[in-house]
């Protein structure tokens, strides 16, 4: 009897806030926080100024997607394809894009602290003004890409530094 109301409580603790409908579809300003999205495609989607706290898009598509200004802290992006996807201004503290393509992916100005990159490719991915403390770039491909002076262009062969 008394385990009911804990039950019912917990439930109510761990699921998606009111407002965050996880089946809402892709659009600028959703609110996915939390969500599951695994798997899914949504390449060149417009997912400019999303919430997408501690949401996962674990194995998804995000080609071309604009998530511009989004705030995805502590998203997971592991082994997704963001080729060409713009993450400008995008709030991304403590994301995690382990083995994630993000070749020609823009990064300008967004906060990527504490950020994971292992084994990511980024590939000709603009940097520029990207806040970058604390975040692991140890294993990261980044040949070509715009470093966050917006001067210093990664030399083929910068893996984990950018020479």
């Amino acid at each position: 009897m008394v385990l009911l109301p804990l039950l019912a409580a917990a439930a109510l603790l761990t699921a998606a806030p009111a407002g965050a409908a996880c089946n809402d579809p892709a659009a600028a300003k959703v609110d996915w926080r939390r969500c599951l999205q695994d798997g899914q495609d949504f390449s060149s989607a417009d997912l400019s100024g999303a919430v997408l706290r501690d949401a996962s898009f674990a194995r998804g598509r995000l080609v071309g997607a604009n998530l511009s200004g989004a705030e995805a802290p502590d998203a997971r992006f592991t082994s997704a394809d963001a080729e060409g996807a713009d993450f400008s201004r995008a709030v991304l503290r403590g994301a995690d894009f382990t083995r994630t393509r993000l070749v020609g992916a823009r990064f300008h100005g967004a906060d990527l602290r504490n950020a994971r990159f292992f084994r990511a490719d980024l590939s000709g991915a603009e940097l520029t003004g990207a806040l970058l403390a604390g975040s692991d770039l140890s294993t990261a491909t980044l040949d070509g890409a715009l470093w966050v002076d917006g001067q210093k262009r990664c030399a083929a062969g910068s893996l984990g530094a950018c020479l």
